[in-house]
This record gives structure tokens, sequence and C-alpha cells, in this order.
């Protein structure tokens, strides 16, 4: 008896009858597992923010130790991103998302169930990797769907991707200070078995099944990959205690770093095309203001957060309410001005927010009234909302089609430079304690950034012509 072919899945008709009926219609079914896998890392990375103190106090950590939570995170990420993002453009978005989803819930439950600081440290490390996939594939598939339905803007899903992603890092420690409330720290960790589970439903059931590969046999750069590698973790760590007595990791770094060059461009098939990427001066400052803006917003999100529950004497679920008006302006600016494609003009605005921003710091102390947290709250909507929006649609301009995936999480990474960057900075002026001298430091620092990434901009052309193309 002749074998009856197997029908397809549920959710492959549904998209099958969805292209015959409109063709140039972006596929919605895949709006669900985009945003849901973009959103993991940022809720990570800002949850954290209302939760370093409890843990500090639960396990009997100080400070200097508990910012390895944040430190784990980024270093993983920062590594893994351009890494998973070259792998998605290779083997397509559906395996890697995937794979990275189940890492995310092993994460969750392995930081529930932490019995001391070291093992919570590793399920960071854990859900770095695992929050890789998410914002590469996600990018792919705007592409890919781009291409398959003529339009270079499918829609508003750029702006969608950029308000979940860009503003859920200040949802984070709202959240945070909710759940620490309802069931102490381990409930910001444990959300993210739920997390999980919901993106692998969701990639299961919608996402494409397959993905053209290049011609030939693929090879993948694990020598450039190990020195990409090598380069970024001596950096990192380095970063995180920048002193003298470690100066070896700059030279290990630099020495990596060059391994890495001479390694990526003699091959033939580099992990990045370093001749690609230095012929594209457009993405290489937008890379550099990425760099400099998450310095910024970082440094609010770790910094201020800290100094509102120590300098100014809230508890962690108000530290997280007040950092809500951020939320409210970053989205509210970024649905209005998300279908326009202009660049240079978001990026300016959000300059000049973020250093009035950082200017209204050097007016707080320990009796700030409310009304006052609630204008920097509101002042740094401005750059959130903007910013963000505005360096993840360079990027989507800019870079080679063919390497959208690894352009896109390179910008990631640069993002995490920018993390550790204030990382570190906070670390240095706070000290033991995030008190009111230590923020106006802080403060200082970030204006300088601030400016410098004013004047990046100001100066930049290329941009008047990004998205025109």
């Amino acid at each position: 008896m002749k074998a009856q072919p197997r029908p397809p899945d549920v959710a492959a008709r549904f998209r099958l009858r969805r292209k015959q009926k409109n063709p140039e219609a972006f596929d919605r079914r895949l709006i669900a597992p985009m945003v849901m896998g973009s959103i993991l890392n940022p809720v990570n990375s800002s949850i954290i923010a209302v939760s370093l103190v409890p843990i500090g106090v639960a396990l009997g950590a100080p400070p200097a130790q508990t910012a390895w939570l944040v430190s784990a995170l980024y270093l993983a990420t920062a590594i893994g991103q351009p890494v998973v993002g070259r792998l998605v453009d290779l083997y397509g978005p559906r395996s890697l998302f995937l794979v990275g989803s189940g890492l995310v819930g092993v994460a969750g439950v392995l930081g529930l169930l932490a019995p001391n600081l070291p093992v919570l440290i590793v399920a960071r490390v854990l859900l770095g990797f695992g929050t890789c996939a998410g914002y590469p594939a996600a990018m792919s598939l705007i592409h890919s769907e781009s291409e398959r339905t003529g339009h270079d803007r499918p829609g508003g899903v750029l702006t969608l991707l950029s308000i979940t992603t860009q503003t859920i890092a200040v949802i984070g420690p709202t959240l945070g200070g909710l759940l620490i409330g309802l069931g102490g720290w381990r409930a910001t960790i444990a959300v993210n078995i739920p997390l999980a589970v919901a993106c692998l439903m969701l990639g299961a059931l919608y996402l494409p099944r397959h993905h053209q590969r290049p011609d030939g046999r693929v090879r993948l750069d694990f020598p450039g990959i190990g020195l990409f590698a090598a380069t970024l973790v001596s950096l990192l760590l380095f970063l995180m205690t920048p002193n003298g007595a470690h100066w070896y990791l700059l030279v290990i770094a630099l020495g990596a770093g060059a391994g890495f060059a001479v390694r990526e461009l003699r091959t033939t098939a580099p992990f990045l095309d370093l001749r690609v990427l230095g012929g594209n001066f457009p993405l290489l400052l937008t890379y550099a203001r990425s760099l400099l803006a998450y310095v910024v917003s970082y440094a609010f999100l770790y910094g201020y957060t800290q100094w509102l529950e120590e300098g100014r004497g809230l508890s962690a679920s108000r530290a997280g309410l007040l950092l809500l008006p951020v939320f409210l302006v970053g989205i509210g600016l970024a649905a209005l001005t998300g279908r326009h494609k202009e660049l240079r003009g978001k990026l300016l605005v959000g300059a000049i927010g973020q250093i009035a921003a950082c200017a209204l710091l050097l007016t707080l102390g320990g009796t700030s009234p409310i009304w006052l947290l609630v204008v920097v709250a509101v002042v740094l909507g401005v750059p959130q909302g903007l910013n963000g929006l505005a360096l993840q649609n360079s990027v989507y301009y800019q870079a080679d089609p063919e390497r959208i995936g690894a352009s896109a999480g390179l910008l990631r990474t640069f993002m995490y430079l920018g993390a550790m960057v204030a990382s570190a900075a906070t670390g240095g002026f706070f000290g033991p304690r995030a008190d009111t001298g230590g923020l106006h430091h802080l403060a200082w620092f970030v204006l300088a950034v601030g400016g410098l990434f004013l004047v990046v901009t100001l100066f930049d052309r290329t941009l008047r012509h990004a998205a025109a193309k």
C-alpha cells in the first residue's frame, strides 16, 4: 500500500494560505516570537538593577562581588551575539532561536535553586548565551520578509522591535521591584522559566523550518571566533577591575585583537569580514555611537538606581516605580517617530536629552523631592526612546544584507561594551556604598561621554542619506 504523504503542520498551512492570499503582506505570525526572543536579554539586563542590593544582603556579598552578576551576563552576550548572529545568517533563525530559548529556561531553574553567589553567576552566564539568538534572529526575519514582500521597510515592524527591545530595559527595574515585593529576589530569576516556555512554543509554531544555505560546504571560522572571544574576555575583565595591577589584560587584548585582525584578513571565510566592515565607515560610526549611548544609559540604569535605594533611601519597589516615566516617555517617542526614516534628527535630540539628564544628576542629594526624581526620569526617556530606535535602524540600512544577523549581533556587542564601561565606572565612583558624592562624580563622567556622542553625531554627514538607500 502506497504511503500517504505527511500533511504540513498547521502553522505552515496558515503561512501558505496567507502568502497566497496576500503575497506582499508581512507574515505577522512572526512578530510574537520575534518580540519575545528579543526581550529576553534586555529584561535580564535591567531587572537585576533592583536585585543587586537584596541579593547582596541575602548571600552576604558586598557590591564588588554582586557586580559580577552584571558582568557575567555581558561577558557572555558580548561574545555570543555576533557568533550566534553569524550562525543565524548561515543556518537560519529557527534552530538557533529554539536552542537559545531552552538554555534560558535551564538558567532560570539554576538561578532559582542557586545556594550561593558563584552558582548564581553561572546561571547569569548561561542566560547570557541563551539570550544571544533572539535579536539577530528577529533582524534576519525582518530582512527576509522585506525581500519576499518587496518592501524596503515592512510596515512598523522595525519600530515595534525597537520599542520592545529598547524600552523593556526600563520596565525591567519596575517589574523587578514588584517581583521582589511578591516573592523575593529569586522571583527575578524564576521569571525566565515562563518566558523560555513561551519562546519555545512560539518559535516551534511559527518560525520557518527551512533556510537556504550558501552554495558549497559551510565552514565556521573557529580560530577567528576564538581570537575574538579572547580579545573581548580580556578587555571586559580589565573593565571590571580597571587598575594598573591588571595591565596584562590589556596586553592580552591587544595581542589577541591583532591576531584576530590578521586571521580575518587572510582567511577566505572570515567570521567577521573586516574588509567589508572596514570599508563601511557609516556602520563603524554607528557602532561607536552605540558604545557611547549605552555608557550613559546603563550608568543611569545601574548607578542611578543603586543611588535611589542607598543614597536616597527608597525601597527596591519604589525605586523601580520611579523609573517608569522613562519607559512611558521612551515608548511614546519611539511610537511617534518610528515610521519616519530620518535618523540624524532623532540622534541629535537624543544626544541633547542625554546631556540634560546627566546635568540633572548634579542637582540631586539625599533629600531631593520625589517630583525632581520624576523630572530626571522624564528627561531620560527622550534618549531612551530615540537613540535605540535610530541606532537599530542605522544598522538595518547600513549593514551588508548577507550578514545582517552578525551585524545586528555586533551592535549588541558594542552595547554591552558600553554597559561594562558603565558598570566599571559605577563601581569605581561609588565604592562600598552608592552615596551622593559618588553619584555626582558619575554624573560628570557620563556628561563627558554624552558630549562626545553629540559631537560624533553632529559631524556625521552620512546619516542624512543612510535611510534613503
